[in-house]
């Protein structure tokens, strides 16, 4: 895959760049903190604006802070929340007559700005090493271009700063939850947690046998997966604990085995309200009556989906 990668560039440009990219972040936080707080229709407005101005603080300047001030910031963000004192305010939703004119006006073109982010975020991916999420900021940008041009008098750019605080809002503190989580398994790895999972796993497993290690791998990843809420930390640990000792130490393709093992992670993230961005978010968008209607109708397919994870893994390791 290194061959298709045609577009090469220096290692401080995806730094530079990633930096842009969570001010763009921060300063949208930091605008929906600032609307809150003015937004008398808003009932917890110190609150939410507290939380959503520490956020973007954090997401926008966070490289140059001092690490203990970032970290003050954190708590600071986490208050809110805890008290929920965060809340939504006056929303500024299109009317339903608004939403049907424009839909017969632009019908199914209305996917190609959403298709557009996903293209570019998968051209850089393949075919450079700029950093995915540049891709995906920039095929953002130009999917706001396109939708400029579609109506050029409804969207405005203040649109899109207006709607951008609108769905924050909708998704309140759970947003928060993917980049904590993340750090999660980081600090887990460094506190030797998957070192005392290898201790107690020991005791379970039979030496030597590849099976039942690749088992209990899969079964590992999708439950710890489900109490961080993220496969991607989630993997680190069970693999120092589980998959390192018990089954890539007997021979095993890391290759097929990483890879099968994270899917068995995904299998965890459709069962867990910790996966919020996945399995809470939606019901907030979509306004859903029962909190938990997304992973009620996930359970049985990821059952199935790890169960050929586990044989799959098996037959092909």
């Amino acid at each position: 895959m290194a061959n298709l990668k045609f577009l090469q560039v220096p290692a401080e440009f995806n730094t530079v760049g990633l930096s842009v990219v969570w001010i763009i972040v921060g300063l949208i936080a930091i605008y929906a903190g600032i609307k809150n707080l003015l937004d008398k229709e808003n009932p917890s407005r110190i609150g939410t604006a507290v939380f959503w101005c520490s956020f973007g603080i954090v997401c926008a300047f966070g490289d140059w802070l001092p690490a203990k001030v970032s970290g003050i910031l954190v708590i600071v963000m986490c208050m809110p929340p805890i008290f929920k004192r965060v809340k939504v305010g006056k929303v500024n939703a299109p009317e339903k007559s608004h939403t049907e004119k424009q839909y017969k006006k632009i019908g199914m073109k209305i996917f190609v700005p959403a298709l557009t982010v996903a293209v570019f975020s998968l051209v850089f991916a393949l075919f450079t090493n700029i950093s995915s999420m540049i891709g995906i900021t920039i095929g953002t940008f130009v999917a706001v271009i396109i939708l400029m041009a579609y109506s050029p008098k409804e969207n405005k750019p203040q649109v899109f700063m207006q709607d951008s605080e609108r769905f924050l809002s909708l998704m309140g503190p759970l947003c928060m939850l993917p980049q904590l989580l993340g750090c999660l398994g980081g600090i887990f790895t460094q506190a030797g947690v998957g070192e005392v999972i290898a201790n107690l796993v020991e005791k379970v497993v039979p030496k030597g046998n590849m099976n039942v290690g690749i088992i209990v791998f899969a079964i590992g990843m999708a439950l710890f997966t489900m109490i961080m809420g993220n496969a991607f930390a989630a993997i680190t640990v069970m693999t120092v604990g589980i998959g390192g000792p018990f089954v890539l130490s007997y021979g095993a393709d890391p290759v097929t085995i990483g890879m099968l093992a994270l899917t068995c992670g995904y299998c965890g993230t459709l069962c867990t309200p910790m996966a919020a961005n996945f399995n809470i978010v939606p019901v907030a968008i979509l306004n859903m009556k029962d909190r938990w209607g997304v992973i009620k109708n996930q359970v049985l397919v990821a059952v199935i989906m790890l169960t050929v994870q586990i044989c799959y893994m098996i037959v092909f390791k």
